[in-house]
């Protein structure tokens, strides 16, 4: 199933109903806070969304965000293991559900089970699934849980973990990780694409991978990322529409915006991870196009496609940022 576009649809739509009726100024001075708490260092004991009216402004203002970049991880999944499909779903720190929605875009209803210690994010979350989400969702487990070192999971096929790291000690990072690569057939990491966040995104990785998971995405391979520490980072960019609120706390006029995030796939099943994966965006010049390719040789390099390549240089224009090369039926 790939119900990603009717699924968006549906959580603009209960985003917006929500939304219908805070007032204005209380919206965006509720998002300004919440953005510069989770900029800074957020105590494991306090969480960031404290009410109704914080958890319903950075509902409106993040949701959507976080949902493109789970919901790309989650084709790369796919991508990698075409036949597998979850039947229970754990979503760690998961909120309002972002990506719950996302996990329910990309399967016929799995089992979710949300976990999170803010109550009135469970509570709003409930309540837009019953709004307007798919069936699945509409009957998910919203269960109220402390995030940290001593959490633990109960076994599921599939867990997610997104943007949650970054709220956590180093230790209680480490022991949410562990906690879902024993419980789970494929974890899901997403963190924001910045230097920190893709470091968050390396240590999980390497912890998923000391656990005995293999990586299935976005690298082609479960060797050592090739990337020198410090000189670079790996992240990829998911299209965003921007909501009303969207404009009005950012005072743009855009239609959309690009949400900059990092990620890792893992799992304890076979997968078939793509044999390149672009790293950057194309660069596309007369007649040619410039590739930035993460390979399954471990190591990074540029490709030059020209027109001469045929198909492949068709292939080549209409590849994005985060795609796998060469495409499908090019290789």
């Amino acid at each position: 199933m790939n119900a990603t576009l009717p699924t968006a649809e549906a959580l603009r739509a209960a985003l917006a109903g929500l939304v219908d009726g805070l007032p204005p100024k209380q919206a965006t001075q509720a998002v300004d806070r919440l953005i510069a708490s989770y900029r800074g260092t957020t105590p494991t004991d306090a969480p960031v969304l404290r009410d109704r009216a914080d958890v319903v402004a950075y509902a409106a203002y993040r949701m959507p965000a976080t949902f493109e970049a789970v919901r790309a991880a989650l084709d790369a999944l796919r991508e990698a293991a075409p036949e597998w499909e979850p039947a229970t779903h754990t979503d760690v720190g998961g909120g309002t559900g972002a990506a719950s929605w996302a996990v329910a875009g990309a399967w016929d209803g799995p089992g979710t089970t949300v976990l999170d210690w803010a109550e009135p994010a469970l509570e709003l979350g409930r309540e837009l699934a019953g709004a307007g989400g798919p069936a699945g969702l509409r009957t998910a487990r919203w269960q109220r849980a402390r995030i940290g070192e001593a959490l633990e999971l109960a076994p599921t096929d599939l867990v997610t973990v997104s943007y949650v790291l970054k709220e956590l000690t180093p230790a209680a990072r480490d022991g949410l990780v562990d906690a879902a690569a024993g419980a789970a057939q494929a974890v899901v990491v997403v963190e924001p694409g910045t230097p920190d966040g893709y470091a968050r995104v390396i240590e999980a990785r390497d912890r998923l991978i000391a656990a005995g998971l293999t990586v299935a995405a976005p690298c082609p391979h479960s060797a050592a990322c090739p990337i020198e520490r410090g000189t670079d980072w790996c992240h990829f960019s998911a299209r965003v529409s921007r909501s009303s609120l969207h404009r009005q706390v950012k005072g743009g006029t855009l239609s959309h915006e690009d949400e900059k995030f990092s990620y890792v796939v893992a799992t304890r099943f076979p997968v078939e991870p793509v044999a390149a994966r672009v790293t950057r965006r194309p660069q596309i010049r007369k007649g040619q196009v410039l590739l930035e390719l993460c390979t399954r040789d471990e190591a990074l390099r540029r490709e030059t496609v020209t027109k001469r390549h045929g198909a492949l240089y068709r292939g080549a224009r209409d590849t994005d940022w985060g795609d796998a090369w060469p495409p499908a039926g090019e290789g």
